[in-house]
């Protein structure tokens, strides 16, 4: 049996930057739904980052979708 090192540092390399970009993007969206509830505690409103918020767990829901697909086809 032999071991193509390339191809599995490759694979481990897309795999680490796949979940540190995943994971940002889920913090990115956690930190602004908290910040739309710290504006509206100060009486405020934090139309932006509740739309950037959605939109990075609408990135992280398509990276994932986008995995299954790649597994099942």
């Amino acid at each position: 049996m032999k071991i193509d090192w390339a191809t599995l540092g490759s694979v481990f390399g897309v795999s680490l930057v796949a979940t540190v970009t995943l994971v940002g993007l889920f913090t990115l969206g956690i930190t602004g739904l908290s910040r739309r509830e710290r504006a509206v505690a100060a009486g405020g409103s934090a139309g932006l980052a509740v739309t950037g918020a959605y939109a990075c767990f609408a990135a992280c829901a398509a990276a994932v979708g986008y995995g299954i697909y790649l597994i099942v086809a």
